[in-house]
């Protein structure tokens, strides 16, 4: 084995309502941990997914239908555009793709742990410009870290998991260095802001989005690329041939089909997080950060965040704790319904009154 893993960490995933006891889950699992959407797929999905009948029959490896059908919902012709299982896996490609052992890989933290996570395993070294108090990108500062050992930067727009939102125009300055950027939109559908236009302008840039946010997929681990006709070649040449699977496929494929009566849900989950942003700022314990995902992170005033993640998971309701550099004593809320909003907010008064 490489010994240079031992202290490999891995990623803290959350925790499976399977692990909770029986007397917690008995409660009602209220999972508010993970991002995910609680209004679940398209009632198309479902349907195709019920009399699906190709599981003994590999997958197209080149995904040439769900290409062609984000095509149209992108507005970036096939050829710019690469599946994936899940973003995730696209974002371990790219480095792969261009990151050898000693290369730099920069970004704002705190961010996406992905990043970190494979720009280790590769043997590159991650290197993080803090972001401001109230956790914004700042442009200037992130450039000025660029070195020539840089081989990408990536950038959350917006950003997981503080759910702050950084300016197209602040992009395109970092862009504008000539460095390979990553523009990871897994919220795109949230905020309606998007690089995507400059793909055919911009050949060192590369956009990731995923279905699991606001079409309800995150189990079947389905996202795609927008890439450089040059990057999108290399990244199809080293990829897994059937890395998204066929039920995958036939659910992204459904989703598009449906995708107005998925924004409904969006519009639900966007409104429900405004209301959900001023409960939170009603609880004195809590400061609440503006969020453009579907989250809302808050830092934990003179409690411990820890106890309060545990004393929800005790009630049947899953929310995200970290205590990491400069997000110490920090909780993450996933937008629910309203019902849940409530029940949440219940329990976290209750908790204030102990």
């Amino acid at each position: 084995m490489r010994r240079e893993l031992d202290k490999f960490a891995g990623y803290a995933a959350c925790k499976s309502p399977e692990a909770l006891d029986e007397e917690t889950r008995a409660l009602g699992i209220l999972k508010l941990d993970a991002n995910e959407n609680v209004y679940g797929p398209s009632p198309k999905v479902k349907a195709a997914l019920a009399s699906f009948d190709d599981a003994h029959i590999y997958p197209d490896s080149c995904q040439t239908e769900l290409r062609r059908a984000l095509a149209g919902y992108t507005g970036v012709s096939a050829e710019h555009i690469v599946a994936g299982s899940g973003s995730d896996q696209l974002i371990d490609l790219l480095i792969r793709l261009f990151v050898s052992p000693g290369d730099e890989v920069l970004t704002a933290t705190p961010t996406f742990a992905m990043y970190k996570f494979f720009t280790e395993l590769v043997g590159g070294k991650f290197v993080a410009v803090p972001r401001d108090d109230e956790f914004n990108l700042v442009p200037e500062k992130l450039i000025k870290a660029i070195s020539k050992k840089t081989k990408l930067v990536f950038i959350a727009m917006p950003n997981n998991p503080t759910g702050t939102q950084i300016p197209v125009d602040a992009v395109k300055k970092i862009i504008e260095t000539g460095v390979p950027v990553v523009v990871d939109e897994a919220y795109y559908e949230f905020t309606s802001q998007t690089l995507a236009p400059e793909i055919d302008n911009s050949p060192n840039l590369m956009i990731l989005r995923t279905f699991s946010k606001w079409a309800g997929l995150a189990g079947l681990r389905v996202g795609y690329g927008l890439f450089p006709t040059a990057v999108a070649e290399r990244v199809d040449a080293i990829k897994d041939p059937y890395c998204v699977n066929a039920a995958a496929v036939v659910a992204a494929k459904e989703s598009l089909k449906d995708a107005d009566y998925l924004m409904g849900n969006v519009r639900l989950m966007i409104s429900e997080r405004e209301r959900l942003f001023d409960a939170l700022s009603s609880i004195k314990y809590l400061k609440t950060y503006p969020s453009e995902a579907n989250f809302i992170l808050c830092k934990v005033k003179s409690r411990i965040a820890l106890q309060i993640q545990v004393l929800l998971e005790r009630r049947g309701i899953l929310v995200r704790y970290f205590n990491s550099p400069q997000m110490e004593n920090c909780l993450r809320f996933s937008i629910g319904r309203p019902q849940d909003t409530d029940r949440l907010i219940t329990e976290l008064q209750r908790i204030g009154e102990m």
